[in-house]
């Protein structure tokens, strides 16, 4: 485990607990959060990657700031290593580019940290959204004290493009965007409008500056209409059913989710992956697919 901070200690410790998963480092530049995640594993502690670089492992977690993530994981994919890298896979397209060329040419898996996509409530949806025509998004945090490297497009709109990219399956044709930086040089909220070639429009608002705490996806498609609240893990669905000779009715409620931590979904699934070499569920190439859209995004955004 690579970067055991605000995100990473958590990565370390549901790897500590995974059935036949043996974690055999934690490494952080800070000894001290090194130090406290050695004592609560009882995997020993570096303070450099490059300390367990050539040792026999089979798979590395990363979750560091993104302006690292292609330097530490590049020379375990290039080594047959299998990576799990937080998002956004890497702080530039070309970084991305190389990473997933690296897995390729090794037999490496690469898999990418998009969360949210391991949501049981998306999970739930995923069979329902079949012809989405709107989507709105509501992403509201409260000002953090991580990932300040990247504006909030990076940091937490990603995860919405990648679930809107995941269902949509269409072509992003236009976009519209604007950004304000509020507490930070950085954008800290934002907001994107996005129309598909299919026809569909999705309009994404993401903050980092907000007081309440909102995490709310929903889709509008012939007939029906569902919403995710991601943090609760609950999903509503409504649908218009026509009956001959008679008035339609609206029908629908609260559907079932079985709840799980999202982060523990994420990780099983990467380990299954290495394990059977196969893809995971967000691999390199959804994960860059992502940061290409989250790109567009943020340069629509400096135009304004």
């Amino acid at each position: 485990m690579i970067g055991v901070g605000h995100l990473g200690r958590h990565h370390a410790r549901i790897l500590g607990t995974l059935e036949g998963v043996e974690l055999v480092a934690v490494v952080d530049t800070n000894t001290e959060r090194a130090a406290a995640a050695s004592a609560t594993t009882g995997a020993p502690a570096f303070a450099d990657f490059r300390e367990v670089l050539d040792s026999n492992i089979d798979a590395v977690s990363i979750a560091v700031p993104t302006e690292l993530h292609r330097d530490i994981a590049l020379p375990f994919l290039q080594r047959g290593i299998a990576a799990l890298v937080e998002k956004p896979i890497a702080r530039s397209l070309s970084e991305a580019d190389e990473l997933v060329s690296a897995a390729r040419a090794s037999g490496a898996v690469l898999a990418v940290g998009q969360t949210e996509r391991y949501n049981p409530a998306v999970a739930a949806v995923l069979p329902l959204v079949t012809s989405p025509r709107f989507i709105e998004v509501h992403r509201l945090g409260a000002f953090p004290d991580r990932s300040l490297d990247i504006d909030v497009v990076f940091d937490l709109m990603i995860h919405d493009l990648d679930i809107i990219l995941a269902l949509v399956k269409s072509d992003v044709q236009s976009i519209e965007a604007v950004g304000v930086p509020v507490l930070t040089s950085k954008y800290d909220i934002a907001n994107a409008r996005l129309r598909f070639v299919s026809g569909c429009i999705a309009n994404v608002t993401a903050s980092r500056i907000s007081k309440e705490r909102v995490r709310k996806i929903r889709f509008f498609q012939p007939d029906a209409y569902i919403s995710i609240d991601y943090a609760a893990q609950e999903v509503e669905g409504w649908r218009l059913v026509r009956r001959d000779g008679g008035r339609p009715s609206i029908e629908g409620g609260s559907l079932p989710v079985e709840r799980d931590e999202p982060l523990r979904r994420e990780i099983a699934d990467f380990i299954r992956a290495v394990r059977s070499k196969t893809s995971p569920l967000v691999d390199g190439v959804a994960g860059r697919r992502a940061l290409d859209l989250a790109t567009r995004v943020a340069e629509k955004m400096g135009q304004n």
